[in-house]
């Protein structure tokens, strides 16, 4: 009588990676926040999210709400005179100078006939009179001034929707007149709105690090690959072009190399920090295929007629996924902040593009006006989203580490 053999299934190494990270509270709390601004930047990608962050819905330089609106009148200095009242009593008072060209004014408006000039049917009329006083009354010249052959002002229509404030787009129409004095967290010297500003920022920052990171960890992983699994005339090729590379000091060379392209846009800022940060992950990958092409089941691989191309990136690279995705995590965080340094000194994202980096920019001017929010909104964010980056790379290394796999609670 057979007799099934209980057995049991080894989890493999993800299943293992998942629940060490899932034990780590710091690394958690970390992915939470990185997942926050993932989403926060694909909301923003489609429109549901700071849609309108170029919109000037507040007054200039307008402070957060929690600081309250700023004063509308400029503060006196010490020992200045105070202002005369408004009012009846202001209007009291007669000045005793003489207006000169008085008589001639009151001839040419007709109040007074000039010496000499006929009986007051006759008398000199302004010919603009009922001109200006259709202007006045915002009365367009297509009216009855037109059909009487009086002179027409073509500005007359567009003055008096501006005085009546319907000037859409004019600083007279509802976009003034609705600006907020205050808004959650300030506005520019534009007024638009620093929240909203921080999330499309965010957007740019954040696409940036992860295809740059994307770009960089395909070609240091694939030179890796070819110089440690072929070796001779191929790995020392690689290891001198990897040579040329490492010698330049990282942030002079992608300065260099931006100064060169003089383009600015989001993919060039891309092609920059990916084709220049590859080195740190070809020097680990290539060293994990030295080490893994020797092993017992590459040779079995060998044995059954396995390709060199299968053998490379079905059979080894598996294996050394980890060390790939831990450096992803890595550069991605000194993407973003080498992003928003080229941003800040000019070589980045151009002016109809907002990121982190042109935030601070702005911010710097504004500073010296005491107006502070801008940089500590852009600061803040960047800050948070690249620490919660560093520490949940940590955890994901310690959880990857093939050497915790037979530790306790593993």
């Amino acid at each position: 009588m057979a007799h099934d053999v209980p057995h049991a299934v080894s989890p493999g190494l993800w299943a293992l990676a998942w629940k060490r990270l899932k034990s780590d509270r710091v690394g958690m709390v970390s992915l939470a926040i990185v997942v926050a601004f993932v989403i926060m930047m694909i909301l923003s990608a489609t429109g549901l999210v700071a849609a309108n962050w170029s919109e000037e819905t507040g007054v200039n330089y307008a402070p957060p709400s929690f600081l309250g609106a700023e004063a509308d009148a400029p503060p006196q200095r010490e020992g200045a005179r105070p202002e005369a009242p408004a009012g009846p009593a202001a209007t009291e008072h007669k000045s005793e100078i003489v207006d000169p060209l008085a008589e001639e004014m009151a001839e040419i408006r007709g109040e007074k006939a000039p010496p000499g000039a006929p009986a007051d049917g006759d008398a000199v009329v302004d010919p603009l009179a009922d001109v200006l006083a259709e202007i006045r009354s915002g009365k367009g010249a297509a009216g009855s001034a037109a059909d009487a052959g009086r002179p027409v002002d073509p500005l007359a229509g567009v003055m008096a929707d501006i005085k009546a404030g319907k000037g859409g787009a004019g600083p007279a129409g509802p976009a003034a007149a609705e600006r907020r004095a205050t808004l959650p967290f300030g506005a520019d010297k534009w007024g638009r709105d620093v929240l909203q500003k921080t999330i499309k920022g965010s957007q740019t920052s954040i696409f940036v690090g992860l295809a740059a990171a994307a770009v960089a960890t395909l070609i240091g992983t694939v030179l890796g690959a070819f110089a440690g699994y072929y070796g001779r005339h191929v790995d020392d090729f690689l290891n001198w072009f990897y040579s040329v590379f490492s010698s330049i000091p990282y942030l002079l060379l992608i300065l260099a190399v931006a100064a060169v392209l003089q383009q600015k846009g989001t993919l060039t800022i891309i092609l920059i920090l990916g084709l220049t940060g590859w080195t740190g992950v070809f020097r680990l990958v290539r060293g994990e295929y030295l080490k893994h092409k020797a092993r017992e089941y590459v040779q079995a691989a060998d044995a059954i007629g396995a390709s060199h191309g299968r053998r490379m990136f079905v059979h080894i690279f598996p294996n050394v996924s980890h060390v790939v995705l831990v450096q992803l995590s890595i550069l991605v965080v000194a993407f973003i902040k080498s992003e928003v340094i080229l941003s800040f000194l000019g070589f980045g994202v151009p002016v109809d593009v907002v990121s982190w980096g042109s935030m601070l920019n702005e911010a710097q001017n504004e500073l010296i006006l005491g107006k502070w929010w801008q940089l500590v909104a852009a600061g803040t964010a960047m800050a948070l989203l690249v620490t919660a980056f560093s520490l949940f790379t940590d955890a994901l290394r310690d959880a990857l580490d093939p050497k915790l796999k037979g530790k306790s609670g593993a």
